[in-house]
């Protein structure tokens, strides 16, 4: 007698045994049970088999309960009071949203948007002066994203001191939205990241921004802003 194999495979458990085991294991096993010759069977290997099966089985169980309740557990698996722990943990009271857009300096905003105009195909708007933040801002419209040229604006820009370094220009800062700007700074903050300002400020698309510092966020200009 022959039983038929399934495709499906667990998560390794460990829990009864100290070994990996998978559907597939536990298959061998069972067929180690049901020999060609009736006589040869097995009860040891066959109350193995259905042990192990039941193994993966609980294992598997516990495993997509606590991605379901909490996030991926890297293909482990976990004990019912470790899958409590990990569902009751509290997440933040903001959510990050997505990448509104990517932030590009350049030493010249005329050549810049005729590039991304006329040899991209893009649609690329006005030049917009925000002197507050010391930029002249033009957005290149892309399907799931913008671009957002920058160019310095008055004496004290940030945008000249970074052409400075970089006079042919380069990738300034990313963008990215979140359902709470003032819960979200408070939680960067506590978890020892830098902001360039107090409070947050009204940014290009009239909303409530705040920028990392760079050296906090893996050497990247980081912008959040209200969704």
């Amino acid at each position: 007698m022959h039983v038929r194999r399934h495709m499906t495979v667990w998560q390794p458990c460990r829990f009864f045994f100290p070994i990996d085991v998978d559907v597939d294991g536990c298959v061998l096993l069972l067929e180690k049970a049901f020999k060609k010759d009736q006589s040869s069977f097995s009860v040891i290997w066959f109350f193995l088999g259905l042990l192990l099966l039941l193994e993966c089985m609980v294992s598997s169980i516990m495993y997509r309960a606590a991605r379901i309740f909490s996030q991926p557990l890297q293909g482990q698996c976990m004990p019912w009071a470790l899958v409590r722990s990990v569902s009751n943990e509290s997440s933040p009271p903001w959510r990050i949203g997505r990448l509104n857009h990517v932030a590009i300096a350049v030493p010249d905003l005329q050549k810049a948007s005729s590039f991304y105009r006329t040899v991209l195909g893009a649609s690329v708007s006005d030049a917009v002066p925000l002197p507050e933040h010391g930029v002249t801002t033009v957005f290149v419209e892309l399907d799931n994203t913008k671009i957002e040229l920058l160019h310095p604006l008055g004496e004290k820009s940030p945008i000249a001191s970074f052409l400075k370094n970089k006079p042919d220009g380069g990738m300034h800062h990313i963008c990215m939205e979140v359902d709470d700007i003032n819960a979200a700074v408070k939680s960067v903050r506590e978890a020892k990241v830098r902001t360039l300002a107090a409070e947050p400020k009204i940014g290009a698309h009239g909303k409530p921004v705040m920028f990392l510092h760079p050296k906090d966020c893996d050497g990247v200009l980081v912008e959040l802003e209200q969704a």
